[in-house]
């Protein structure tokens, strides 16, 4: 089957239900932006649309998509909108901005609303709310397409064979389960390659944390109980793997093998210690979710609890964007929606609140997971406790946003004031360098805004053309590869991409370079301040901050805004160090053999088992390298030919 923009990639036969191809059509115009101009627009495409469920597209003059809606009958659903005086002014003014549209039709309503949540993922509108969460959610996959199968964290699609238990709420949440499934269960987590080299047991089986089959430490049937074992335990059912570690510990102490039974017995600790760690209990529960929503000052927060076999998997809370004046019940189904276009639905998902579509919302996710999903609003009992743990940490996690969100926007106004900003910056940017004597040279640059650091804005740069021991032509390049992109990405600065103030790490010289570098590029607008370590090098307060022409400022050592700043500062310092450690570890692992055609991990260990090293095989000749066992004499040419091009 042919794909269309419509199919999922876990689900490739949605273009058979979603077939754009076949249902979309659009009516477009040329008007300039205006209240009546959207309108009429409208009213044109109304002409031709079915009464049937469908998705609709509202799109401005050039294009793009404004909003996406869902209706279970098209031609009513849309009707409203031409109906300003009952619009909310956020509607007015996407009515306003609209220019066409585009239909897609589809057999039922709960296809409708999968196929908004699936659009609204792809183009993001700015008119509908936004689960906004950069990062996908870990699981833990233990394969099934080896002997002794791998245990490990897993991010993004699942193509590995396997079994997928998730989602888990943190990479926090994640490591913690798997070190106990380490202790417990005693399962490899190393790669298949590091595996197979083994000739004597890592440290995690010395310190007890894996049972060494890479050895034959332990036989493929004993490992296949283990499994199981671990399987049982992250579905729920611990108590049976209790009972028959008891057994086995007390069978081990029978035959007075006490050391095998001082391993169950510490495996048995392990299990208890898990049972009791849990911060919120969820027995009976199965596999469930759970979600509460707080509102305040225009904002909303989301506390998602994540419950599977009953165990506590972790918490996480979510700020959607464009909430204002939105009902709160259209955006927790609007979230809902987003949260598992994602995440494969749980059986069962618990409400603080009545969803008006419900039973629509549980029909398209029951769709979407291939079993059926039941939405609940517990009145009492014991997930009624679950529901109000969950609200609590919803309204106490939105109020720490709250306070964040006032500190910082007042930070930002100081800021704009100390550093004669025209108004508080919306996008700081930060660089640094990071380099030893000049090797694994890196950039990096860091992103904070009114909502703090932006870490899904973070950006690497790798130095490839600048001398490694110039700082000055290292961020010659770095920002002169970072505008470059600006330029041609955002020309017309409408993306909310351009920075507001630029931070360079340095004095005055670092800044005069940064300023020529502008120049060329024609950047004259965006304001450049330099951050330079005062006489102490320390942290107190004696920070000089470096202006073109020449001014400097230095603040007061217990000053707010010098702290903010000092943060953003070594936030960078960070990210360019953690870039550059991340490269020379890599390069530890390479060498320049590597790079030879045809050389692969044998011929690489065989020429370094005979020859020492990478330079030795470098420098040797011809003849020496066709002596080497496993080097054909015409692959020891290719090599020598290689190191040794004749001009």
């Amino acid at each position: 089957m042919d794909r269309t923009p419509a199919d999922r990639p876990d689900q490739p036969n949605a273009a058979a239900r979603f077939n754009e191809e076949a249902a979309t059509y659009s009516v477009r115009g040329s008007e300039a932006p205006d209240l009546d101009a959207g309108v009429a627009a409208i009213r044109n495409v109304l002409k031709t649309l079915p009464a049937r469920p469908g998705v609709y597209r509202m799109q401005d003059a050039k294009g793009d998509v404004l909003y996406v809606g869902k209706a279970k009958a098209l031609k009513n659903r849309v009707t409203s909108y031409t109906q300003v005086t009952k619009l909310p002014r956020r509607l007015q003014r996407m009515v306003s901005q609209t220019r066409s549209m585009t239909i897609v039709t589809t057999r039922t309503e709960a296809e409708a609303l999968l196929l908004e949540a699936q659009l609204i993922k792809r183009f993001r509108p700015p008119y509908n709310v936004l689960l906004r969460d950069d990062k996908s959610f870990p699981f833990i996959l233990l394969r099934d397409d080896h002997p002794f199968p791998q245990v490990r964290k897993h991010r993004g699609a699942r193509r590995s064979k396997g079994q997928y238990f998730g989602p888990f709420a943190s990479a926090g949440s994640v490591t913690s389960t798997l070190n106990a499934l380490q202790k417990l269960f005693l399962l490899r987590s190393c790669s298949d390659s590091f595996f197979a080299n083994r000739t004597r047991p890592c440290l995690l089986y010395q310190i007890r944390r894996c049972s060494a089959p890479c050895v034959g430490r332990i036989d493929e049937a004993d490992y296949a109980v283990l499994v199981e074992d671990a399987k049982a335990f992250l579905a729920g059912k611990s108590t049976g793997v209790q009972a028959r570690l008891g057994k086995s510990m007390a069978e081990a102490a029978e035959k007075q093998d006490y050391e095998l039974a001082a391993v169950y017995r510490d495996r048995l600790r392990a299990l208890t210690y898990v049972q009791g760690s849990q911060t919120v209990h969820a027995e009976g529960l199965g596999d469930g979710d759970i979600f509460a929503l707080a509102s305040n000052a225009g904002q909303m927060c989301i506390q998602a609890f994540f419950i599977r076999g009953g165990q506590n998997w972790g918490h996480r809370s979510f700020f959607p964007a464009h909430t204002q004046d939105v009902p709160e019940d259209e955006v927790l189904t609007d979230f809902l929606m987003q949260f598992y276009e994602e995440v494969p639905p749980p059986r069962r998902i618990l409400l603080d609140r009545a969803l008006p579509e419900a039973e629509l919302v549980a029909e398209a996710l029951s769709e979407r997971a291939t079993t059926k999903v039941e939405i609940d609003q517990p009145q009492r009992g014991a997930r009624k406790k679950l529901i109000d743990q969950a609200q609590r940490n919803a309204v106490e996690a939105l109020e720490r946003r709250l306070a964040e969100s006032t500190t910082q926007g007042k930070l930002l106004r100081e800021l704009a004031e100390t550093f004669d900003l025209p108004e508080p910056p919306q996008r700081i940017e930060v660089y640094d360098n990071s380099h030893i004597m000049g090797t694994n040279a890196t950039g990096a640059m860091i992103v904070a805004g009114p909502e703090g650091f932006r870490k899904n804005a973070y950006r690497k740069f790798n130095i490839k053309t600048a001398q490694t021991d110039d700082d000055f032509a290292m961020m010659k390049e770095v920002l002169e590869r970072r505008f470059a992109r600006l330029e041609k990405e955002d020309p017309d600065r409408k993306e909310g991409e351009w920075p507001d103030l630029l931070l360079i790490d340095g004095g005055k010289g670092q800044l005069s370079a940064v300023m020529a570098i502008m120049e060329e590029a024609g950047v004259s607008d965006v304001p450049v301040v330099g951050v330079a370590k005062g006489p102490h090098h320390g942290r107190e307060g004696r920070e000089v901050f470096h202006f073109p022409g020449g001014r400097k400022l230095t603040l007061p050592p217990n000053a707010p805004l010098l702290f903010f700043l000092q943060r953003l500062r070594d936030e960078a310092h960070r990210f360019a160090i953690g870039t550059h450690r991340a490269k020379r570890a890599k390069s530890l692992t390479t060498s320049t053999l590597d790079d030879v055609p045809g050389i692969g991990p044998n011929r690489k260990r065989a020429l370094l088992m005979h020859f020492g090293t990478a330079r030795a095989v470098k420098g040797a000749a011809l003849d020496d390298l066709e002596r080497s066992p496993g080097i054909s004499k015409a692959m020891a040419a290719q090599i020598y030919d290689y190191f040794h091009p004749r001009g």
